[in-house]
C-alpha cells in the first residue's frame, strides 16, 4: 500500500514531540511492505534542527510553508496514494488540509490521525463551528495517539465511522541503555517542551518536588524553559535532540513524566517519553492517570505519583539498586508488550479489515 502521510515533521524533534512516533510506526509499516511517503511543511525551524537524515525507509517531502505548497502537495499525493492521511498538529494550514484531504477526488482512502486527540476533542466540544465536526464523518478512519475508551466514544459522537487508539510504543533500535553523560546526571530529570497546558503541571510535580528536596539534583531538559523561574538544584539542558535522548534518560537516578493536563483528564494516553525512558533503562515516576496498569504495573514496573510531594517522597527513598530493579522490570514488560512492531501489525489489520469491508459493501 503507498501510504501519503502529512504530519508536522519525520526528521526533526524541534518543537515537535509527535517525531519519534511517527518514525516507530512508519518504519514498522514500511517493514511490513508499505511505501511511506511523508510530507512536512518547512516550518518553526525544523529543517534547520533535524535529527536524522532522511531515511531509507520512507521518501520525505518539504513543502513551502504557504497555501500554493500544501495545496500542490496533497494534489501530488492524491492522484497516486492508496491511503492519505492527515495527522494532527501539522502547525501550519491544519484546518484547510484536514477539510481538503476529504474533498480532494481520490481513489484513496482518507484517515485522519490525531496525535493529542484529548486536546483535540476539547476543541471540538468548546466551538460548535469547528470545521472538524463537518470533516471527520468523511474520514474512513480515525486513528489516535491514544486514549481509550474515552476517546473512542468522543469521536464516534463526533461523527467518525470508526475510531481506533494506536498508542505510543518502544522502537528498541533507537531506545536502550547507554552509559551514563556527566552533562545529564541528576537524581530527577525531565524532557518536555514547554506548553501552556503542561507548564503547570512541571510545575506541581516536578519543580515542587525541586523545592521540597533542596539536597538532590534536578535536570528539566526540553524547549521553551529558558525564562521560567526554577528553584537553584534545577538545571536547564534546553533542546535534547532525539541522539541524545538515551544519554539522558540514562544518567539520572529517575526520570518523570507528567502527562499534559487533557491527556491526564482523559487517561489512556501515555506519552512518548514513557517508552522511550523505559526502553533506555530508566527508573521511572510518572503522575498519576487511568490506565497506567495497562502499560507497567504501579509499584514494581513503574512509581505513581498524584502531587509534587509524592515524587518527592519517592525519590527521597529511592535507592540506586531499586531503581536498576524497577527499570529493568519495565523495561522486560515493555519488550514484551509494547514495541512500534505490533503497533504497525494492529494499523495493518485495521486497514486490511477496512478495506475488505469496504470492497464488499461496494
Amino acid at each position: 500500500m503507498k501510504i501519503c502521510f502529512f504530519g508536522s515533521s519525520l526528521v526533526s524533534s524541534y518543537w515537535n514531540g509527535a517525531a519519534t512516533y511517527y518514525r516507530g510506526i512508519l518504519k514498522a509499516l514500511a517493514a511490513l511492505g508499505h511505501e511511506i511517503i511523508f510530507f512536512e511543511p518547512d516550518a518553526f525551524e525544523r529543517q534547520s534542527h533535524r535529527d536524522i537524515p532522511d531515511p531509507e525507509w520512507a521518501r520525505v517531502i518539504v513543502y513551502p510553508a504557504t497555501a500554493e505548497g500544501w495545496q500542490r502537495s496533497l494534489e501530488e499525493a492524491s492522484s497516486s496514494a492508496d491511503l492519505l492521511v492527515k495527522a494532527s498538529g501539522v502547525g501550519v494550514f491544519d484546518a484547510e488540509l484536514e477539510t481538503a484531504m476529504v474533498q480532494t477526488p481520490s481513489r484513496a482512502r482518507r484517515v485522519y490521525w490525531d496525535v493529542d486527540a484529548p486536546a483535540t476533542l476539547d476543541e471540538i466540544a468548546a466551538n460548535p463551528k469547528h470545521h472538524l465536526r463537518k470533516a471527520i464523518p468523511n474520514y474512513d478512519i480515525v486513528f489516535t495517539y491514544g486514549g481509550g475508551t474515552p476517546v473512542v466514544k468522543a469521536y464516534r459522537a463526533a461523527g467518525a465511522r470508526d475510531c481506533v487508539p494506536i498508542y505510543n510504543a518502544l522502537d528498541p533500535a533507537h531506545h536502550f541503555p547507554v552509559d551514563p553523560v556527566a552533562q545529564f546526571a541528576s537524581d530527577l530529570g525531565f524532557l518536555g517542551n514547554r506548553l501552556p497546558d503542561r507548564e503547570s503541571r512541571v510545575d506541581a510535580f516536578f519543580l515542587a518536588a525541586a523545592r521540597r528536596l533542596p539536597s538532590k539534583q534536578f535536570l528539566l531538559g526540553g524547549s521553551g524553559w529558558d525564562n521560567k523561574h526554577v528553584p537553584r538544584n534545577v538545571r536547564r539542558t534546553g533542546h535534547v535532540g532525539t541522539a541524545d535522548h538515551n544519554g539522558f534518560f540514562c544518567s539520572s537516578l529517575a526520570t518523570l513524566n507528567v502527562n499534559r493536563e487533557s491527556m491526564a483528564r482523559y487517561g489512556y494516553s501515555p506519552p512518548t517519553r514513557i517508552f522511550e525512558a523505559v526502553g533506555a533503562g530508566a527508573c521511572l515516576i510518572t503522575d498519576r492517570w487511568k490506565g497506567i496498569d495497562l502499560f507497567l504495573e504501579p509499584n514494581r514496573e513503574v512509581l505513581v505519583a498524584a502531587d509534587g510531594d509524592e515524587v518527592a517522597a519517592h525519590l527521597d527513598g529511592l535507592t540506586a539498586t531499586r531503581a536498576r530493579e524497577i527499570a529493568t522490570r519495565a523495561r522486560r514488560r515493555i519488550l514484551a508488550h509494547h514495541t512500534y512492531a505490533q503497533r504497525a501489525v494492529q494499523v495493518h489489520e485495521v486497514l486490511e479489515g477496512s478495506f475488505t469491508q469496504a470492497g464488499a459493501a461496494g
